[in-house]
């Protein structure tokens, strides 16, 4: 059962259905918890096959444990050995081959389930956590369906507040609508969008390998430059739209994970708007911590700036090594944290420069914004090469165009980008300014049900046209 798939929601929208017979938080508890083993059954091959995941749960709980029982002072080596173990399970090339196990086994979701435990661990030894967790309220919020898979990224205490609440948060008609509305979107952005983009994509890449002129290549590196983030956007969050549906329908609020990122006139905007619960996560865990560790040794105010920038970029470069094992992902980390110390050294010196008011005028120019929003897309489109190709694949993208073409097709990314991208966000402002009584037309409850059925027979049309099963969802394989 595909994470987006029909099977995949009317899954979900039973089990939210049978969790609203009784409005008791062990009710709603039980409900999840019994579809969440359904779910990891369903997926799994064989109990034999989780052992190593129940295994990594186990020694998470200990460390949970023994935090509890007053030995703070030792929660550094429970997080180290939950790390290890994560690196272990997930057979990172920098450990000894010879360590890893030889047997097939089941792993999926293992790295939100490492954020998850990780956050227990982590406020529980400084303190921030006094109640006591016991093993089911920690299994159903390690292991919970909705979030299993691809996240997002949920604190404990914002999970319990809505899971064991005992007054549910409410639910009408209203909620219901929108809720379903935004799971036909998911829908629809997983197996209308994401099949047509990873369509181009993968014809684009074909055709580099084929003996065509410079100039006729070139055209297809920019598609398939410009036709992968979009591919990426359109899977993950169509996903997450699906997961965030699902879970407001059982009366729990999951954290956003996108504001519309390719809005963000920044390289640090776009990651505080893609994949926002990752990095609010490294944010709160890596980012401050390193920061206010630094400055304490170095107490230097002159070298303050570059202290946020050095941390910036080990914030970054964990970001990337947490997407996979190889070494494909260490550069792809190097060109994440590379673009975000960038961003905030450029941001210091034109602060320095020309002072905040200085700087907050340029900031909100638009022809700036529009080149900045267009130079941050290209990066991001840049250092995904290192994402979904192996060394082979990036071997054939840089012969193919030559060099030059390829320097010429950069810019014609940027330029493009900041064209297309500047012309959107005035047609969103356009579109949002036509008002009908009760606000903007297109949030009209008319309007949404039109739109959604519109999206239902778009997709029915293009699944039975096609005939072909869309995309596995991509961030299922970290």
């Amino acid at each position: 059962m595909d994470s987006a798939s029909i099977e995949f929601i009317l899954f979900g929208l039973t089990a939210a259905a049978i969790s609203l017979f009784s409005r008791s938080y062990r009710w709603r508890a039980i409900v999840t918890f019994a579809a969440s083993v359904v779910f990891l059954c369903m997926l799994s091959q064989s109990a034999v096959a989780i052992a190593p995941l129940a295994g990594f749960l186990l020694l998470g709980y200990l460390g949970l444990l023994m935090i509890e029982r007053g030995w703070e002072k030792h929660s550094v080596f429970s997080i180290l050995a939950v790390i290890l173990a994560y690196a272990w399970l997930k057979k990172y090339t920098f450990l000894p081959e010879a360590f890893f196990l030889r047997v097939p086994y089941f792993i999926l979701g293992l790295s939100y389930i490492f954020f998850r435990v990780l956050h227990l661990l982590i406020e529980a030894g400084a303190g921030n956590e006094k109640r006591h967790i016991g093993i089911g309220s920690y299994l159903l919020y390690t292991l919970n369906f909705t979030t299993l898979v691809s996240g997002p990224i949920q604190r404990y205490e914002e999970f319990a507040g809505d899971q064991f609440a005992l007054e549910p948060i409410p639910l009408g008609p209203r909620v219901i609508g929108l809720q379903l509305e935004r799971i036909v979107r998911g829908f629809f952005k997983v197996n209308v969008l994401a099949l047509l983009l990873n369509m181009v994509h993968e014809n684009a890449f074909l055709e580099l390998t084929q003996p065509l002129p410079q100039d006729q290549k070139m055209g297809f590196a920019f598609l398939l430059t410009v036709s992968y983030p979009f591919f990426l956007y359109a899977n993950f969050s169509g996903y997450i739209d699906i997961i965030m549906g699902m879970s407001r329908l059982m009366r729990v609020r999951l954290p956003e994970n996108f504001d519309r990122p390719f809005s963000s006139p920044s390289f640090l905007e776009f990651w505080n708007r893609w994949h926002i619960t990752l990095s609010s996560w490294l944010k709160t865990y890596v980012y401050n911590p390193l920061l206010m560790l630094l400055m304490r040794r170095i107490p230097l105010i002159s070298l303050e700036v570059y202290l946020g920038v050095f941390c910036y970029f080990v914030t970054f470069f964990l970001i990337g090594i947490w997407h996979g094992r190889t070494s494909e992902f260490a550069v792809y980390g190097v060109l994440l944290g590379g673009g975000a110390a960038i961003n905030k050294l450029w941001q210091s010196t034109l602060t320095a420069t020309l002072g905040r008011k200085g700087y907050r005028a340029l900031a909100a120019n638009a022809f700036y914004v529009a080149f900045s929003r267009g130079l941050t897309f290209s990066w991001f489109a840049l250092s995904l090469f290192l994402f979904w190709a192996d060394w082979t694949q990036v071997g054939i993208i840089c012969r193919n165009p030559a060099p030059a073409y390829w320097a010429v097709t950069w810019i014609a990314v940027w330029i493009s980008a900041t064209v297309v991208l500047a012309a959107w966000e005035h047609l969103r402002v356009l579109l949002l300014s036509v008002r009908s009584e009760e606000g903007p037309l297109l949030t009209d409850r008319y309007v949404r049900v039109a739109y959604a059925s519109v999206l239902v027979l778009t997709a029915a049309m293009v699944m039975i046209v096609m005939n072909e099963p869309a995309p596995a969802i991509v961030y299922k394989a970290f």
